[in-house]
């Protein structure tokens, strides 16, 4: 097992490229991917983060109590996240059970009992997707089920 410390270097390195060449044109989903866990292990494959796991990406972090980083020829393509997922942007959050992130897309997709929060607006679901490019949500309610929620007018 590999300290997490060099694995954080590795995976900045690898999952995006040097943090140097970021520019303020990057799209956030193209930003350096930052991690830490309580305990982490890493193999030529991937990334495994166990307790309090946090993936930081600019301004937008995703928790759980383990993640799995999946590298394809030393980049990050995908990453899994399942107990307690949280993905926390500036202006929204979404909670479940588990998540995945798509690299490639930019895509979040967070799943179970989902609740999207945004400022004291609240919708629920059992799919919820963000877009890290664009900063859309969308949340649905699966099979059968609804999306539900408060919404409240702006007050001047």
């Amino acid at each position: 097992m590999m300290k997490l410390t060099s694995i954080l270097a590795i995976a900045v390195i690898a999952g995006t490229g040097v943090a140097a060449q970021v520019s303020a044109q990057t799209p956030p989903s193209r930003a350096p991917i930052m991690y830490g866990a309580n305990t982490g292990e890493y193999t030529p494959s991937g990334i495994s983060l166990r307790g309090d796991a946090e993936i930081l990406q600019g301004q937008n972090r995703l928790r759980a109590e383990a993640v799995e980083v999946t590298m394809t020829n030393g980049a990050i393509t995908r990453i899994e996240a399942s107990g307690g997922v949280y993905y926390v942007t500036p202006n929204q959050t979404l909670r479940g059970d588990r998540a995945t992130y798509s690299v490639s897309e930019g895509v979040v997709t967070v799943t179970g009992d989902v609740i999207l929060t945004q400022g004291r607006n609240v919708l629920t679901g059992t799919v919820g997707t963000y877009n890290i490019d664009s900063g859309a949500a969308r949340l649905s309610g699966g099979t059968g089920g609804r999306v539900q929620g408060v919404l409240y007018p702006e007050q001047n």
